[in-house]
């Protein structure tokens, strides 16, 4: 047995392969089942398990993969958004650092024992944290495929082996790149864990039941029934959900918080942090359902009062409230949380925002309560225990390795 923060892993018969989806909301699956486009996702529900799960809050990219592969919440791993203000400097940085954990993960945990482990990243952010402590495996990106070597990423040749270019940063080719390599992978080598973490580039552009979605959501599906009838255990969920966020007009519904907080308090007394700002920002212009407000003068209190009253907001939170109620390290929180509803977002002020790559396409983001539902599914039926687990209710998007390797027959 391996034991990893908290959870002990037995040493899986057949290779286990978990993809999380980025930005799959419960709505892709259920047009795309409704719809007959989904075949293997509707026979892994049939003869393995579904259910819906909830993913961590704030809900974004980092803190959910690193939660999914941790097997524990942010207060565990230390990985509370994209982007924060780090306490020490006061600079504001993107959390892509292994610096910045504070827990090991169980890929490194399996591999450190001798089992081949994989980890493809449709993005290069997530590469550095999700292969963190990673011995004798193989970790790369999509976007950076055609760069790979042998010492820095346990594989070369990644272009030939998929015969597919690189893709581009900003396509449904970037997930899709993933899910073959993972395929060729697992037929050349057998790895015993992969993990498949793909882009939201499709969900933030395109509505459910959409040409371009349904095009991507039939070869995901195609790609997720090639690697179960290679004999893995498929396990699919997502780090965060995704929501219209946009008026009827086709105009953004968007709080600016930073503008906002100038205005009524004076400008220098606090400051506004988006924890979704990444390198990637043309899909959503860092617009998301979650903000940190630390204060540089203003009392917290005075903030929660100004905040609470905004239409839009479904939530305040200071700084120990969110920390107990989402499971987050208290330690790097802002002062203030606010969290928006399931049609809104919260930027900091307007001129700091750029739309206009949204080109005509309606504002689709994540970020809060509203986004944690996800879909968690199993190309395995569960055993005794697990099934009387799942059925207990408290699923959360972090458990599925721990199903996928303890709780499959």
């Amino acid at each position: 047995m391996i034991r990893v923060n908290g959870i002990e892993y037995r040493r899986p018969e057949r290779p286990v392969v978990v993809v999380c989806i980025d930005g799959s909301d419960p709505a892709y699956h259920e047009r795309g089942l409704a719809d007959g486009i989904l075949p293997n996702m509707a026979r892994f529900a049939e003869t393995g398990f579904a259910a819906l799960a909830d993913g961590v809050v704030p809900s974004f990219t980092n803190p959910n993969n690193l939660s999914i592969v941790t097997g524990a919440p942010p207060v565990v791993h230390g990985i509370a958004g994209n982007f924060f203000l780090d306490p020490e400097t006061g600079a504001e940085v993107m959390m892509n650092d292994p610096a910045f954990l504070r827990a090991e993960s169980l890929l490194a945990a399996f591999s450190r024992a001798g089992a081949k482990v994989v980890v493809i990243t449709a993005k290069d952010k997530l590469r550095r944290l999700l292969g963190h402590g990673i011995e004798g495996g193989i970790c790369f990106s999509s976007e950076m495929a055609g760069g790979c070597t042998i010492d820095e990423h346990g594989i070369e040749d990644v272009l030939d082996l998929v015969g597919a270019p690189e893709p581009d940063v900003y396509s449904a080719e970037l997930s899709l790149f993933v899910m073959e390599a993972g395929i060729r992978i697992l037929e050349r080598d057998r790895p015993a864990i992969i993990y498949l973490s793909l882009t939201d580039y499709i969900q933030h552009k395109y509505a459910p039941g959409s040409p371009e979605s349904n095009a991507f959501y039939t070869a995901l599906d195609d790609a997720a029934g090639r690697l179960a009838k290679m004999g893995a255990v498929v396990g699919l969920t997502a780090d965060h959900g995704m929501n219209d966020k946009s008026a009827a007009d086709g105009s953004p519904n968007v709080i600016y918080l930073q503008s906002v907080l100038d205005e009524a308090i004076g400008v220098g007394s606090a400051r506004v942090i988006l924890p979704i700002t990444d390198p990637y920002v043309v899909h959503h212009g860092a617009l998301g359902g979650f903000a940190r407000v630390h204060c540089t003068g203003a009392e917290p209190e005075a903030i929660m009062e100004i905040v609470r009253k905004l239409p839009g907001i479904e939530a305040v939170h200071d700084r120990a409230g969110a920390a107990e109620t989402f499971s987050l390290p208290p330690d790097i929180e802002g002062d203030v949380v606010a969290i928006s509803d399931a049609a809104t977002v919260i930027g900091t002020s307007e001129e700091r925002h750029d739309l206009a790559a949204l080109a005509g396409h309606r504002l689709r983001s994540h970020g809060g309560i509203a986004e944690r539902r996800v879909p968690f599914v199993l190309s395995a039926p569960l055993n005794e225990t697990y099934a009387a687990r799942a059925a207990s209710g408290g699923l959360r998007n972090y458990d599925i390795f721990d199903f996928a390797i303890n709780g499959t027959v």
